[in-house]
């Protein structure tokens, strides 16, 4: 009997020992992989079958390194962008700086005089305005996307702050001319919004139209949903070409042959990111040279 209790024991000691050299045999192994992960090897994954005692470790293990090389993936890709968003800014503020100063220059050393003279004055006051929106443009944007800014949501009614936001747009049609059809039912909409945010949305939406869209006419719709309220904002101007839709809300995105020299490239991607704070969605549906169509949907107050 004592025999047997022994043998039993040695066979149980024998099979936790071949246990665990594998399960040491495994470590050393995950601990190579992750060694080769760490020294730029992003293809080693790290293998177990599904009844091995170590499988969700390695599982986790594998997931947490996916994880990691996604977001340093997206990290340079960023900071290309940002290269770039600041080279294009850069251009963008010289170009119309130094034309700036060149006219003060002309001005202030009496080249030009009388009626011309005048004529530089107001071309340096519309260049400064430029600076001043590529500045504005710059800082609203960095703002939104280190998250400095705070919104506060508040229960608001929708349609009469649409009205009261479109009302001073009224005047900038009839200037230009530009058609409009604006749709706002008479009941009330509650959305739970920053008002702030909304406000520099539709303007921003609209300005977009005003300066780049090639426009003469613009419609401007707001209505119930399902559970949303849904704001449109359409033009029959230029349009966008299919391929160039999915970038459309990417920061720096111009369409040279769709779009005027004007602009930071900043106005569309600040929109999304302003709808996104609102806890909303907008979309873009365009046919070159017959209309944009802008949807915003927001959540309606439950």
């Amino acid at each position: 009997m004592l025999l047997l209790i022994i043998g039993t024991l040695c066979t149980i000691v024998v099979l936790m020992l071949a246990k665990l050299c594998r399960i040491t045999s495994k470590l050393n192994e995950v601990y190579e992989i992750l060694t080769d992960i760490a020294a730029g090897d992003k293809d080693r994954k790290i293998l177990a079958a599904p009844n091995d005692i170590t499988s969700s470790i390695c599982y986790k293990v594998n997931e947490i390194v996916y994880d990691l090389h996604a977001q340093i993936i997206e990290f340079k890709r960023a900071e290309e962008l940002n290269k770039q968003l600041m080279t294009s800014l850069s251009h963008d503020v010289r170009t119309p700086l130094t034309t700036l100063i060149g006219y003060l220059d002309a001005v202030n050393k009496g080249i030009v005089v009388g009626d011309e003279r005048e004529e530089f004055i107001e071309i340096a006051r519309l260049k400064s305005h430029d600076l001043k929106e590529h500045v504005n443009k710059l800082f609203e944007w960095s703002k939104l996307r280190s998250d400095e800014e705070t919104f506060v949501l508040h229960n608001v009614e929708l349609t009469e702050l649409t009205r009261t936001i479109l009302q001073d747009w009224l005047p900038v049609f009839e200037s230009i001319p530009m058609k409009y059809d604006i749709t706002i039912p008479e009941q009330q909409i509650m959305v739970q919004i920053d008002k702030d945010a909304y406000f520099r949305i539709i303007n921003n939406l609209i300005q977009n139209v005003v300066d780049h869209s090639g426009a003469n006419c613009i419609s401007i719709h707001v209505a119930e949903q399902g559970t949303n309220v849904v704001i449109i904002v359409e033009d029959n101007g230029k349009g966008v070409l299919k391929q160039d839709l999915p970038f459309i809300f990417s920061r720096l995105y111009k369409i040279d042959q769709n779009r005027s020299h004007k602009g930071s490239g900043l106005g569309l991607s600040i929109v999304q990111q302003l709808v996104k704070k609102l806890q909303g969605t907008i979309n873009v549906q365009s046919e070159p040279n017959q209309n944009t169509e802008f949807k915003i949907c927001l959540p309606l107050v439950k």
